[in-house]
């Protein structure tokens, strides 16, 4: 029996884990005591992320749509279908016709050589994530705020923290070990402050819980700006050595209703003053948000990082700015170039100068104009001819349309994946890809830790990474590429990605990773950003205040409309997760809440279920201005009054209330309830 450190692969916390193998099979995993991510703890998706490897129902063989059905094939006619298709659209209806979607859970191998294919062979910036939607507002506020879009501190900084604020996330069901990160933190001393419309496990051990209305923190955040102004707790020093716009920004502020803003977040005014005091007098002060904070819009991020900014939370030990990530390598794939608006390394394809650098590099002509979003690829508008679709699933994780429906008027689909998920179903060509623990890649995780997830068995079987089937396929329309192994692909990405330059596979291959920037000057990574003025190449600019202050319209009037909509993350999802799916441990272990709710549930309050005369379990009708739907009632006080909150997993109910294309993020959908027939 062997013993191989790897990075788990299933959430944004990065946990040090050990695989054990015996016959070239993994058989066990077990934490690391000393990744400091961790420090020796992992969640019961952590103990069972191996399982995946070894299900039954692993794709073995390329698949190609023959007469309607999909039928085995040799890799060199999956191939080569797949380059002549891609030829064909381009020549008929231009670059531009063709979409490339991935996960984030794609390696940052796979996501480097995914958007080079994309604009250097194919020529189009239609190169996006799943998760986009959401973390491209965390990705454009940051870098106008910060000058940089990543967290600014470790996982183990939340141990030096005096006051903690958590933004809209269960983080002990998303999260665990980082939830038990911040539980043991306020254990030892560090005042909670929880931020939620949801009563879940932590908000239960917060010092102060501000129980708000669903896409309500805007209000919240600059309500405590203008508490702390008001109360002169600013940092002055910090904030004339660092700051720019701090001016126009009291300007704006300075007629900022807090009680207006309290009775939008449904929230004491006494209650958001001391958890301003609270946050401005115990420094160091950190922020983390999640997913649903990103919904919510850019104005709600960017009202936090003013509250850092004011209080010269940045910079420090203990305080800083922390975007939470539930997928494994949504920052490695931002970094990469993963999105329609940046290249690697958040260069803009509109910057012709950045974009030289990218041209002469790769030896092509590359795509000035912003490409499509997610959104816009997997929208009804039916731009798109083609789609490549790399381990992402959005049949069943797309909330904002009708995936299903897009991708079968699509002349040409390509879906690589593990295994046939219900977007597999509809391509065309279906690739099998490498397992955890099949080969040598890594990734970046929410702390910005890039750590090598190592090949640990040799299968008979062998199937070729992502990145390898995404090159071979470049080669057959003609790209001259030379990558043989992964580190030749991160060579080059480093090469061109500045923050990457020193993250060489021997420096990874040390100690537990590296956090970026791990440059020459840097080698060892950097764990806090701004430290001492140094940390990142562009710390050097100062950091930039953003108006809220405008006057805001009023709520609109409810009507008949009662109660709000709460889209977010529920545990219970393992139906439609491929991971959980192909784990017997895992099904187990999630399955029994689906017991009572095999088809899923809305969560309403006890009090809003005993007026509607609903008891749990029963089935609720749901009617918004754009429709309606239909699902059982799970009555909880975990959720606050006049709210409904849906799991994102129940798409359907989300299209029809939201309407076909969905609500704008941030944008409040309004529903009244029924007791269904």
């Amino acid at each position: 029996m062997s013993h191989h450190l790897t990075t788990c692969t299933f959430c944004g916390v990065g946990c040090g884990i050990y695989l054990e193998t015996a016959d070239n099979e993994i058989t066990g995993t077990y934490p690391s005591i000393s990744h400091p991510a961790n420090q020796g703890r992992i969640c019961v998706r952590g103990w069972h992320v191996h399982e995946v490897a070894s299900s039954p129902d692993r794709l073995r063989e390329p698949l190609v749509r023959r007469g309607g059905v999909l039928e085995p094939a040799s890799w060199d006619e999956a191939y080569d279908t797949i380059a002549r298709r891609l030829g064909e659209i381009r020549a008929e209806h231009g670059p531009d016709a063709i979409g490339f979607l991935c996960s984030a859970r794609c390696a940052n191998e796979d996501g480097y050589v995914f958007q080079k294919f994309a604009r250097s062979v194919v020529g189009t910036n239609n190169v996006d994530q799943g998760t986009s939607p959401y973390r491209a507002n965390s990705v454009e506020v940051l870098r106008e705020m910060l000058g940089v879009p990543a967290a600014t501190n470790s996982v183990e900084d939340i141990f030096r923290s005096k006051a903690i604020i958590l933004s809209q996330t269960d983080i002990g069901q998303q999260l665990p070990t980082a939830g038990g990160a911040i539980i043991r933190a306020h254990l030892g001393g560090a005042r909670l402050i929880v931020v939620d419309s949801r009563r879940h496990r932590v908000a239960e051990h917060a010092d102060i819980f501000l129980n708000i209305k669903p896409e309500s923190e805007e209000y919240l955040y600059a309500a405590m700006a203008k508490i702390i102004v008001d109360r002169g707790l600013m940092d002055l020093a910090f904030i004339q050595g660092h700051c720019e716009g701090y001016g126009h920004f009291l300007e704006n502020i300075k007629d900022f209703d807090i009680l207006f803003a309290a009775e939008r977040c449904d929230v004491p005014p006494a209650l958001i003053e001391r958890a301003a005091l609270e946050y401005a007098r115990l420094s160091p002060a950190l922020l983390l948000y999640s997913t649903a904070t990103e919904a919510s819009g850019k104005d709600a991020i960017a009202a936090m990082v003013n509250l850092a900014l004011l209080t010269g939370n940045l910079g420090k030990e203990g305080s800083g700015i922390m975007p939470l990530a539930e997928h494994n390598n949504v920052q490695g794939c931002c970094d990469m170039g993963v999105t329609p608006v940046f290249l690697p390394g958040y260069a803009p394809v509109g910057d012709a100068g950045a974009r030289g650098s990218f041209e002469r590099k790769w030896g092509a002509a590359l795509p000035q104009a912003a490409g499509l979003d997610s959104a816009g690829m997997l929208g009804e508008e039916g731009r798109l001819k083609a789609i490549w679709l790399d381990r992402h699933n959005p049949v069943v994780s797309a909330t904002h349309c009708d995936a299903e429906t897009t991708l079968s008027k699509m002349d040409f689909v390509v879906s690589q994946n593990l295994f046939m998920t219900r977007t597999a179903e509809c391509a065309h060509v279906v690739l099998p890809t490498a397992a955890y623990g099949e080969e040598d890649v890594t990734f970046t995780s929410m702390e910005r830790r890039i750590q090598i997830a190592a090949r640990v068995v040799d299968p008979r079987e062998r199937l070729p990474s992502a990145w390898e089937q995404v090159a071979e396929v470049a080669r057959r329309m003609g790209a001259r590429w030379n990558f043989s192994s992964s580190e030749d692909v991160m060579r080059e990405a480093s090469e061109l990605v500045p923050e990457y330059s020193a993250a060489t596979r021997e420096n990874l291959a040390r100690e537990y990773g590296r956090q970026w920037p791990c440059t020459p000057d840097s080698p060892l990574g950097t764990k806090l950003l701004f430290a001492g003025g140094a940390g990142v190449k562009a710390s050097a600019r100062r950091f930039t205040f953003r108006d809220l202050g405008r006057a805001y319209p009023p709520e609109p009037d409810a009507g008949q409309f009662p109660y709000i909509l709460a889209f977010g993350q529920s545990l219970y999802y393992w139906h439609q997760n491929v991971f959980v799916q192909h784990s017997e441990t895992l099904k187990r272990e999630y399955g029994i809440l689906l017991l009572d709710y095999p088809e899923g549930f809305v969560e309403i309050n006890t009090s809003d279920a005993a007026d509607i005369k609903v008891r749990d379990g029963q089935r609720l009708k749901l009617i918004s201005q754009a429709g309606e739907a239909v699902a059982a009632a799970r009555v909880t006080d975990e959720i606050r009054s006049g709210t409904v909150y849906v799991p994102y997993f129940l798409q359907s109910v989300t299209r029809q209330l939201r309407g076909s294309c969905g609500a704008s993020p941030g944008q409040a959908v309004r529903v009244k309830l029924e007791k269904a027939g």
